[in-house]
């Protein structure tokens, strides 16, 4: 599956990012073969407004099919939904780490947005 997670970084031993829309860097990977891809996200990072839209569109224009990040607000959510898009929410420490949780089941899907925007 293709997982477009938030990162500090760009290589799967980076830091997940706990905000979507002004995540550093989208890391696309696929989950079998843990090959990796990393996109800059400086477009949105320091957007004054429409971030979380915006970064959501991104992945939808990357193909993910799912969404790994510390948090979600509504529009974003939304725009991902809308874009046939999972999301699921994470604490783990790295990129590697939340692909592992994924593949071992241990995320559940967010059913909703779990921030206000703006935030």
């Amino acid at each position: 599956m293709k997982l477009l997670i938030t990162s500090s970084g760009t290589a799967l031993e980076s830091p997940v990012d706990p905000r979507f829309g002004r995540a550093k860097q989208f890391l696309v990977v696929d989950s079998e073969t843990l090959a990796c891809e990393a996109h800059d996200n400086a477009q949105n990072l320091n957007a004054a407004q429409g971030a979380g839209i915006q970064a959501a569109q991104n992945a939808v224009n990357l193909g993910a099919e799912a969404v790994i990040s510390g948090h979600c607000g509504p529009k974003a959510f939304s725009v991902l939904k809308a874009g046939g898009i999972r999301v699921y929410t994470t604490q783990a420490a790295t990129v590697k780490e939340a692909v592992e949780l994924f593949r071992e089941g241990k995320l559940a899907e967010a059913s909703d947005a779990d921030v206000e925007g703006h935030w």
